[in-house]
């Protein structure tokens, strides 16, 4: 028997589950470079190549409380595809994040700006199609 899928927003929920993937990897990621860099748990600190990627994993999770109300709130007020389409720059931001603070320090600042660009946006977007509603 076929599952009939009668979800309203699968576009966004499928933006989703690429964030959460994003976010498990850089968790796997805190996990090689503790392996890597003998850095037994619960320590939190190390040499910066382990620092580094403790702060992506860390950084993430952080902005991750801000983007997943804002990407469901602008995709609920505007539409599954608006929602999708600017909330998938949040993950791609968080890869790029990843892998320029990995090689150093100094190049986290691009992919920083994708994600806040992304979650600026849902939230800037959601509160004006809010007060829109109102008026």
């Amino acid at each position: 028997m076929p599952i009939e899928n009668t979800f309203s927003h699968p576009l966004t929920g499928l933006v989703s589950v690429f964030a959460v993937l994003v976010l498990l990897w850089t968790g796997i990621l805190v996990g090689g470079a503790r392996s890597k860099h003998q850095v037994p748990a619960p320590r939190m600190d190390g040499p910066d190549d382990f620092m580094r990627t403790l702060r992506v994993q860390a950084n993430s999770v952080e902005q991750a409380v801000l983007y997943f109300p804002m990407l469901w709130l602008f995709a609920f007020v505007t539409s599954d595809m608006w929602g999708a389409i600017i909330g998938v720059f949040w993950p791609i931001g968080r890869i790029v994040y990843a892998i320029g603070y990995q090689a150093a320090a100094n190049k986290r600042s691009a992919g920083f700006m994708i994600g806040f660009l992304s979650t600026a946006a849902l939230t800037l977007g959601s509160l004006f199609f809010l007060i829109r509603g109102l008026v």
